[in-house]
């Protein structure tokens, strides 16, 4: 390369950077974790494997039951990916969609996609969406001021414990004894 050679600097960097940012903002490894359940919950029942000059067809009589679970699957994981407000209902469909697997799809694309789609599945259902961050003294301290934090400035600017479950030492309540 000479160094009249035209590139874009840093075109790679800023790419992966946005691609970084979208990611963040979604339950990208969930719908990753779903859409691999799905490949070999519908390639196993389709598959045929050489043993010498011997084929071994692993097609069973439940075929079209394991391809609908599989494409169910990869819609779930994408739909994931471009719709996270779906996420608690993609994530549960697809825990039961590996769960039928079982019995419909050689254990599941022999429990690895089971695997896999129950875990992307668990992982839809358990994923939230971070608070973006606020400019300023809060950002700074490495909190962004949200109402959970432990720590909550008062009007008085005093530090007080901010508790709103009424479960705390100072009133000898610790969340086992009953509210009665």
């Amino acid at each position: 390369m000479s160094a009249e050679t035209s590139a874009v600097p840093g075109q790679f960097t800023r790419r992966r950077l946005q691609f970084r940012a979208w990611r963040g903002t979604r339950p990208f490894w969930a719908g990753l974790f779903v859409m691999l359940g799905g490949f070999p919950i519908m390639y196993f029942p389709y598959a045929h494997l050489q043993v010498g000059h011997l084929t071994l067809a692993m097609a069973t009589t439940a075929g079209a039951g394991s391809l609908i679970i599989g494409v169910l699957l990869v819609v779930l994981g994408l739909s994931l990916w471009f719709q996270k407000h779906i996420r608690v209902f993609a994530g549960v469909a697809s825990i039961l969609l590996a769960l039928v697997s079982l019995p419909v799809s050689n254990f599941g694309g022999f429990v690895v996609g089971f695997l896999f789609a129950l875990i992307g599945g668990a992982m839809a259902v358990s994923w939230a969406p971070g608070a973006p961050r606020k400019k300023g003294r809060a950002a700074d301290a490495g909190t962004d001021g949200a109402p959970g934090d432990a720590l909550d400035q008062t009007p008085n600017g005093a530090g007080e414990l901010n508790d709103l479950s009424g479960t705390s030492p100072a009133n000898g309540a610790n969340g086992r004894h009953s509210a009665g």
